[in-house]
């Protein structure tokens, strides 16, 4: 039997949280997303409710790993980290421990602020920030290459972003969602 769209949805929810997401728990994360800084209060008059049940879903959030921590999102460009580069690695021989050395040494390079493994050719990308292009070098020589882990390192320089949103597409999940955006 082939499931509709909507049953697909509603499988993925129940497959992944102990509690659909209902219409308010979609309107307090599709807020929280956009705007960390709102208060509860803030965010419990945009859903209309009081404060105290608006607080007890946001942790019921927390509790359940939706909502895995807020932050602050800094301009790297004002803070002269205006150089952003995505590179491919491939390592020299991908065996369990070379990945494990691999990701161990990637979370402790500051460089580089996303890493994922990936199919194809290539093992990783790498989203690396530096303050320019000697910097990158830098990191390339210092660290990614002294590794003795990779065989190969295709860098493409970012010549102009064109969207970088940490927001999930909540509307994906949920039908209480779509066109919200913050709003």
């Amino acid at each position: 039997m082939v499931q509709s769209k909507n049953q697909r949805k509603a499988d993925v929810l129940r497959t992944n949280l102990p509690e659909p997401l209902d219409s308010v728990d979609a309107r307090i994360l599709d807020l929280i997303q956009h705007d960390a800084s709102l208060s509860v209060a803030e965010i419990a008059d945009r859903v209309g409710l009081s404060s105290s049940p608006c607080w007890r879903r946001i942790k019921r959030l927390e509790d359940v790993g939706v909502i895995r921590g807020r932050v602050t999102l800094l301009d790297r460009e004002q803070l002269g980290l205006a150089f952003e580069v995505y590179a491919t690695v491939k390592l020299s021989l991908p065996t369990k421990e070379n990945l494990d050395l691999f990701e161990t040494a990637v979370k402790n390079w500051p460089e580089v602020v996303q890493c994922a493994t990936v199919t194809g050719g290539e093992d990783y990308v790498l989203r690396i920030v530096t303050r320019d292009i000697h910097d990158f070098d830098d990191f390339l020589r210092e660290k990614l290459l002294s590794s003795g882990l990779v065989s190969n390192c295709q860098s493409r320089i970012v010549v102009r972003g064109v969207k970088d949103s940490t927001a999930v597409p909540l509307g994906l999940v949920s039908p209480h969602v779509a066109g919200l955006n913050g709003a």
